[in-house]
């Protein structure tokens, strides 16, 4: 079993992470926002994985074990948060909506760790004002406990473009459809379709970060052509992969 670090205090500031760099499992006792102002971060737990591209930010909750993947060259911005200060009242990691002033105040927040001027507290003030009025967006990868779905799931993660049925995945691991349809909705709390979406989008995220072109990228996800997956992208994201490269 790995040791899993403790680092009581949550950490404020930048760290850049090299393409394919992360942070090893690890846990704090206060709460924490990571933001990934240049590059893609993704963020794993017992409970499956979150990512969040530039225009995204995750809550890591206080006592979350959790761990960090870089994709693409990373600006990490951390901002360390004590566990009475909870302003989304949320105990579970979540991605977050980042608009522009939210944006911008992590990054000025985080480039000056140990100053505790009274600038710094006003800025925090209106930091935890805009956290509270951010909306959870829908990019998580829940993970299956179940052996039996886990088994499916694991298929899916190393090629996201099978486009076998759930009943043809359930056949080659040995499974009938109506038990994963029912563990789907128990263990991972949406349907097959949208679980599988949710995973192409996932490592769409990550393919875009280290360079590889729309059309590939759309046909290594498993998206019958490039229109279908940039129309996907859009709904989930607010604007089209070629877009996301700019921010």
């Amino acid at each position: 079993m790995p040791r899993i670090r403790h680092t009581p205090q949550a950490t404020t500031g930048l760290r850049p992470l090299p393409a394919g760099g992360g942070i090893d499992a690890h846990r704090h006792d206060e709460h924490q926002i990571v933001y990934a102002g240049r590059g893609v971060l993704a963020v794993t737990t017992d409970a499956g994985s979150w990512i969040a591209p530039a225009n995204r930010a995750l809550w890591i909750p206080a006592g979350t074990v959790h761990e960090h993947r870089a994709y693409g060259a990373t600006d990490l911005h951390l901002v360390g948060l004590a566990v009475a200060d909870n302003p989304l009242r949320l105990e579970q990691p979540a991605v977050l909506g980042v608009g522009p002033l939210l944006r911008e105040l992590i990054i000025e927040y985080t480039a000056r760790p140990a100053d505790t001027g009274a600038e710094r507290r006003r800025l925090r003030a209106v930091l935890l004002d805009q956290l509270r009025h951010c909306a959870e967006q829908p990019v998580h990868v829940p993970a299956a406990g179940d052996p039996r779905l886990a088994a499916v799931c694991a298929l899916l993660h190393d090629d996201p473009a099978d486009n076998r049925t759930l009943r043809e995945l359930g056949a080659a691991v040995g499974v009938g459809e109506r038990t994963l349809t029912r563990l789907c909705a128990a263990e991972l709390g949406m349907t097959f379709p949208q679980w599988r979406t949710q995973l192409r989008l996932h490592h769409a995220l990550r393919l875009l970060a280290e360079g590889v072109p729309v059309t590939a990228v759309a046909h290594r996800c498993g998206w019958a052509s490039s229109s279908a997956f940039i129309d996907v992208f859009r709904r989930a994201f607010g604007h089209t992969p070629g877009a996301h490269r700019a921010l």
